[in-house]
């Protein structure tokens, strides 16, 4: 059963709050401004920090389906929108060829029938219908091409598709589209301008101590803090890839597995492999660098109660 949007910016947030999700004021106005405007919302940022999650928790918190279209280098209408069942087709005129029914005019326009369409996941967001519109999430469109992005344009604009053999497909009730990037690549203006636009980028310590708390409520509260000043002091290093908050809580969750209350020197070391993805990263915090910002963080707490 679909639920209203929200009313307001804070309803807005309380929303998404209700669902575990800790945002700004930012995100929360942005985030209400494409429901009530009916635009997509391109969401921005490095990976890990929360973009996905948000259409996942829309499509809960508002009692939504949620269509994944997940992104990928050679992306194309056929995987991202419809094709057409070429082995029924061919059965079908088989069967017409048998019962000697060779009306080639006829039998065109049964093979393109609907029955014989694939639909893919923009065609079902937009064919849903009115009233319980779904939440459609193209994950990732930095890792598509340009060619890709072009197709995009009519379906964001009018929210529709055309498809040559039957027609223009319109939406009854646009969905709500949240499009993420890594920025791995610039996305072209022209699919910009049809979206509301937000970068989405590391919380500060606070806000992530509260997402801590949300979402891995069995941690200590110590043992919370003490991480998140750890993994914001590796978000100002030289890192080849600092830790998304998506790996802060694989990291809280591996420490609570392990019964820690606490980081000690050794556990960080033999843990890293959770918070860090790539090998020279680990090498260069191991040892008396992990050691050295530990206890760093733990002056700041003591002393400073930065978080």
């Amino acid at each position: 059963m679909s639920k209203p949007f929200p009313a307001s910016i804070d309803d807005t947030i309380e929303l998404l709050k209700s669902r575990d999700y800790v945002a700004g004021r930012d995100l929360g106005t942005v985030v209400f401004l494409a429901l009530k405007m009916g635009r997509p919302l391109f969401l921005e940022g490095e990976a890990g920090v929360g973009k996905t999650e948000i259409a996942k928790v829309l499509a809960e918190a508002l009692g939504r389906k949620l269509i994944r279209l997940q992104c990928y280098e050679g992306l194309d209408v056929a995987s991202a929108v419809y094709e057409w069942n070429y082995p029924q087709q061919m059965i079908e005129i088989r069967l017409a060829e048998a019962a000697g029914n060779i009306d080639r005019e006829r039998l065109g326009s049964d093979v393109f029938a609907e029955r014989f369409l694939i639909k893919r996941p923009i065609l079902q967001a937009l064919e849903s219908d009115a009233g319980a519109a779904p939440v459609l999430l193209i994950d990732e469109l930095d890792r598509t091409d340009e060619a890709f992005e072009a197709f995009l344009l009519e379906v964001l604009s009018d929210f529709q598709v055309s498809i040559p053999e039957l027609g223009t497909v319109k939406a009854k009730e646009p969905p709500i589209v949240i499009i993420t990037s890594n920025r791995t690549r610039e996305v072209h203006d022209a699919l910009k301008r049809r979206c509301l636009y937000h970068w989405v980028g590391y919380p500060d310590a606070r806000r992530e101590v509260t997402i801590i708390r949300a979402k891995r409520p069995k941690a200590s509260a110590q043992l919370a803090k003490e991480v998140v000043g750890f993994v914001q002091a590796l978000r100002k290093g030289d890192l080849y890839k600092a830790p998304g908050v998506a790996e802060t809580l694989d990291w809280v969750s591996a420490l609570h597995e392990l019964d820690c209350v606490t980081l000690d020197p050794q556990t960080v070391n033999d843990t890293l492999g959770v918070l860090l993805k790539y090998q020279d990263d680990i090498s260069r915090m191991e040892g008396s660098e992990a050691k050295r910002i530990l206890d760093q963080v733990r002056e700041e707490i003591r002393l400073m109660g930065t978080v």
